[in-house]
């Protein structure tokens, strides 16, 4: 029989099983750390005790674990960081309540691009939970599309960047030119500026340890919005919308983007802002997780409930990665 660790087995909470389904599914096969993180803490009565202090919204793991990494909690096993955790832990409580979990990935361009590409231009952008604006340059990037014969196809911006984006693409052709945009806008409850050495230093702890690429990538996209920044408006989306989609101009196509970001509004509010997108003129991709339209279930096969769900207009197109690595058709 093996020892239980001296801190015990924790309960079947429910932060306890949102830390072993991150560990499991999420983290598992991209962050060896962060896999080994969440199912420590996931059995782990202390530690599910401070997190569970914390309001609800606060207590996800990534947002857990970018503040102990704020708060100087190094990469190494579980038994080890839970000390240092616990040691650090008022300064890990105050990064996680005036912080939030804005990560900004300009890869997800790589999965919307397919969609961007289709839609008569030229586009306005307006991008919902836009954070620090990085995905509101699609047309600025570098992308390497690997198809599934292993054919390569790279798309590049009229100006170059440092920006090179990798997404294997699957059960469709690659795009092969990118999008004209001529308009971009954004809505976020604290929209952050991609100039600021102090944004730019916690939108690096939210990328994951292992994420080398990530981080570069994140360090050249933030150059570019900087370079050019969006209007992003500080407030509720539901409030902001109808707005900020006026004040786009009236000879572009108006698309309504959002990744990652309906999982944190209550269902009514969700359910609010279907009814304003089903009512306008934009089309509206959304690229989010499973929970966020239950009804999306039916496009995923087993085993693949961790990926996002890119849909057009209410209509799902895609399976893709949160993190923009892959895109297969439906």
């Amino acid at each position: 029989m093996t020892d239980l660790p001296s801190w015990g087995v924790a309960s079947d909470s429910l932060t306890a099983e949102h830390y072993r389904t991150f560990g499991a599914l999420e983290a598992r096969g991209s962050s060896a750390a962060y896999e080994d993180w969440a199912l420590g803490v996931a059995d782990d009565a202390e530690m599910l005790g401070l997190i569970d202090e914390l309001p609800r919204a606060k207590r996800q793991a990534n947002l857990v674990f970018a503040a102990m990494r704020v708060a100087g909690v190094p990469i190494v096993p579980w038994p080890v960081a839970r000390g240092e955790a616990i040691a650090r832990w008022p300064r890990v409580r105050e990064v996680a309540l005036t912080h939030a979990t804005q990560t900004n990935e300009a890869a997800r361009c790589a999965v919307l691009l397919p969609q961007l590409a289709r839609i008569p231009g030229p586009l306005a952008l307006l991008e919902v939970g836009a954070s620090a604006g990085l995905c509101l340059c699609p047309d600025r990037y570098t992308y390497r599309y690997t198809a599934d014969d292993g054919t390569v196809t790279r798309i590049d911006p009229v100006v170059p960047t440092d920006v090179v984006i990798d997404c294997r693409i699957e059960n469709t052709a690659p795009p092969t030119h990118l999008p004209d945009v001529v308009w971009r806008g954004g809505i976020d409850l604290n929209p952050l500026d991609p100039a600021d050495p102090e944004t730019l230093a916690w939108l690096d702890a939210l990328v994951w340890p292992e994420h080398d690429d990530r981080r570069a990538r994140l360090a050249a996209a933030a150059r570019v919005a900087a370079s050019d920044p969006a209007l992003i408006r500080a407030g509720d989306l539901n409030d902001l919308i109808a707005d900020a989609a006026a004040s786009a101009p009236t000879d572009a196509t108006l698309v309504v983007f959002h990744t990652a970001v309906l999982a944190y509004l209550s269902p009514e509010d969700r359910e609010r802002f279907r009814r304003t997108m089903a009512q306008t003129d934009a089309v509206w991709l959304s690229n989010e997780g499973l929970g966020v339209f239950p009804e999306f279930e039916r496009v995923l096969p087993p085993g693949e409930r961790h990926r996002f769900v890119l849909a057009v207009d209410s209509e799902p197109v895609a399976l893709t990665h949160p993190h923009g690595r892959t895109y297969r058709a439906l």
